[in-house]
Formats: C-alpha cells, structure tokens, sequence
C-alpha cells in the first residue's frame, strides 16, 4: 500500500490544456523512519501519471506547501535545483507538444519529458478486433447482417486512410473533428453514399471512437460537434387489390409460386426475411385466446415479436407442413436465399402487372400499412408485432397511409352532409 504524503501543485493554463505538476513523498507501506522518494505526478485533463524523481528527502525537511526541501543547507540547494529541472523540462516538453500540434495526454507530455517514444494506438487494429468480437457472438448477440456492415465500414475507413494521407493505418490519437468531417465528404463523394448510408458508416465509425474514448485512449471526442441526421425513407407498401392480384396469380412454376406464397405470409404476420428462414414449429404457440401466435425474438434486434396467426397466414403454414425442406431442416416454411427471393419477387411484380419493385422486406411495411394500421389497430398493438424499440419507428408508417385518412374523411363528409343542409340561396357576406 503507498500512502501519499505533502502535496504541493503547480498549474499551467493553456488555450488548449490544464497541466498540473505536483511534487510529493510517497511513503512505503512499512515505513519506519527514513528518507522517502520524491515524485512528480502530472494531470491533464482529469488524468494523471506519476514517476519517481529519482530523489528522496527526511519528510521533517520537506515544505510541503513550496513543494520543496526546506533549509539553506547545500543538499537542500542541490535538491531544490534538481526539482526546479525537471519542472523546466517538464513545461519545455509542454510548449513542444503545443507548438508540435501533437495531441497532449499526462502520458504523451510524460513521454516527451523521458525521450522516450510513445507506442501508437492503431485505429485498424482496434476496428479488427471489434469486429472479431462481433463475429465470434454471431447467433448470441449479433446477426450476420452486423457484422458485414462493420466489414464494410472497416473497409471505407481504411480505403479513406489510403486517399486522404497515403497510410494504411493511422494513430487514434490523430483523429480529430476535420478527420470526421472529412471521411463524410469521402463517403458521399469519391465512394458516391447516398445520405442515409454515409451516416449509418460514419455512425459504425463513431462505436469505434467511443470504445477509444471508454479505454482513455483519445482525451477528447471528435465527434463532440458533429451532428448528421438520417432523411426519412418513402417506405412502398402494397395495396389491398395488388395483394389481391398476388394471390390470385397461379403461377406455372412451383418455385414462384412458393416464393409467392412465402411473401404473402410475411404480408400477413410482418416478419422480416431473417425470422421467416429462421421461423419453427417451436415458435408457433397458442396464446391467451385459445389461438395460434407466432412467439419469436426479431434476429435484427432480439426484441420480442408476439404476432396472432391470421387464417390467410395459418393456410399457408399447413400447406408446406409436409415440403421436404421443411422437415429436413426443422422450419415451417421452405425459404430460398434472399438473393433468390427477391430475384423471383421481381419476376411475380412483372407478371402480376404491378409497377412497384417486389423486394421482400415490402411485405413488412404492408403488413404495418394495408393489413393493420389501415384496418384500425392501434399503433401500439402494431409495434409490439413488428418488434419494434421505440414506437416513433412505428410511427413512420403511419405517415404514410394517406389512403385509410381518405376513407376516414369519407365516412365523416356523408356523416356531416346527412345532418346539415346548406340553404343554395344564402349569399356569402350577407
């Protein structure tokens, strides 16, 4: 254990940092009576390093308010002079570091002071390591889709360290405001991101930034007055007739025909493409109502996803209950890779006649549109079934259904005409 004894400080303000130097004796656990070893700490910014002096000092000589030996004694003198040394150098090391443009930490400052040359701390490494972290709880706490996402984000970093300076790898503590402001412009020029997607890369970034931050390797954020803000996405849903068109269509094929059958299930219960692949019999339950639920966790989020069963959706599950794929995998339904599924919905949009593009994550926004939210249910009741967070996420669809307010207007307009009667003869201004 080391106690602390005699404190004494001296701080220097600059525009940028708060340096104290503090000199003080630092007893040993089992001290008894003797000389003890001098030691300057310095604190920057809230965080601090210490080193020995390499001198010691009889704490009854030691001032401990002049943060010095105390007596006129010629090894008083030496002592004093010695100290007063290294407090020079130390302010000396200080200006270099500012006149430098370095960043300046307690350890930079402490580094410069000793020669000795600081270890830089690798934004790739730290990146690649995130990432392995992420990979190794792929299935725990992450889905696939995460991890390729920060793949492409380490990507764009390091393409950008390449064409900004020339580097492969930079020092964390480089990075500032300019650095930050500087990779958007690179996003949205040279690889030509749209909005949404350079703020979801520069948002993959800044998880990056805040790990440096959590480890005390970067003093301040540059991300401390960046602000980037996501531009709401026109989300395309599918109508009622063109549900309809898609479920009258037989199709001559028995893949598109599955495929159709596949999104139109995903039309009536709003999961995602990743928790129709993954969805079991296991997660098919009765509920409180004596009815079928669909009980499972969204892949994308883990939240919980509870969603009743409607008659269209049970039909479809009893029709693959027996297909080969489902029962050699253990699913309810035979879902083909996303690739092909979007392939083959664009073949059924041609077919059918309908002019918006078939992807299948349209079949989620439909089931929060056409099938729930245009047919009365509360957003409430809608949000807990898509799994969403946060009912603002939900409350994005319901911006968009101008078509249920246009009824709505509808039934209140032959309401209103039934009750009052507008005199033709009354002249507007009498």
């Amino acid at each position: 254990m080391i106690v602390n004894l005699h404190l004494q400080t001296l701080k220097f303000t600059t525009m940028q940092t708060n340096f104290n130097l503090l000199f003080y004796l630092k007893k040993p656990k089992h001290y008894t009576s003797s000389t003890i070893a001098i030691y300057a700490r310095i604190t920057i910014n809230g965080k601090r390093v210490e080193f020995s002096t390499g001198r010691e000092c009889n704490p009854e000589r030691w001032n401990s308010s002049a943060g010095r030996s105390s007596g006129t004694k010629e090894d008083s003198k030496a002592l004093n002079s010695y100290l007063d040394t290294i407090q020079a150098k130390l302010y000396d090391a200080h200006r270099q570091l500012l006149a430098d443009g370095k960043p300046i930490t307690a350890e930079t400052l402490k580094n410069k002071f000793s020669g000795k040359s600081e270890k830089p701390i690798s934004l790739v490494k730290i990146f690649n390591d995130h990432n392995a972290q992420i990979e190794a709880l792929i299935g725990k706490e992450f889905a696939p889709g995460t991890l390729e996402r920060y793949k492409t984000s380490l990507k764009h970093t390091i393409d950008f360290l390449k064409w900004k300076f020339n580097t492969a790898d930079i020092d964390i503590r480089s990075i500032n405001h300019a650095f930050i402001t500087e990779y958007e412009f690179y996003l949205r020029s040279v690889r030509n991101c749209n909005n949404n997607s350079a703020v979801k890369y520069i948002k993959n970034f800044g998880k990056i930034i805040r790990i440096c931050l959590a480890n005390g390797w970067l003093d301040k954020n540059p991300f401390a007055n960046y602000k980037a803000k996501v531009k709401e996405v026109e989300r395309h849903f599918l109508t009622m007739d063109e549900i309809q068109a898609i479920t009258d269509k037989h199709f001559r094929t028995d893949r598109l025909n599955q495929v159709k059958d596949i999104f139109l299930f995903s039309c009536y219960t709003g999961l995602a493409y990743a928790d129709v692949k993954k969805l079991d019999q296991t997660q098919i339950v009765f509920g409180i109502d004596g009815e079928k639920w669909i009980y499972t966790n969204r892949q994308k989020t883990d939240t919980r996803s509870n969603i009743p069963l409607l008659p269209f959706a049970q039909a479809i599950l009893d029709k693959y209950k027996k297909h080969p794929q489902c029962l050699n995998q253990g699913r309810v339904l035979p879902v083909l890779s996303n690739q092909k599924m979007n392939s083959y919905l664009k073949e059924i949009g041609d077919l059918t006649g309908i002019t918006k593009e078939l992807t299948f994550h349209i079949a989620r926004h439909t089931f929060a549109t056409t099938i729930t939210l245009s047919n009365g249910v509360p957003i409430e009741s809608v949000s807990k079934m898509l799994g969403h967070k946060d009912l603002k996420i939900t409350q994005h669809y319901a911006k968009i259904i101008d078509q249920k307010l246009s009824s709505d207007m509808f039934a209140l307009r032959s309401k209103i005409s039934n009750h009052i009667t507008i005199d033709s003869k009354t002249k507007t201004g009498s």
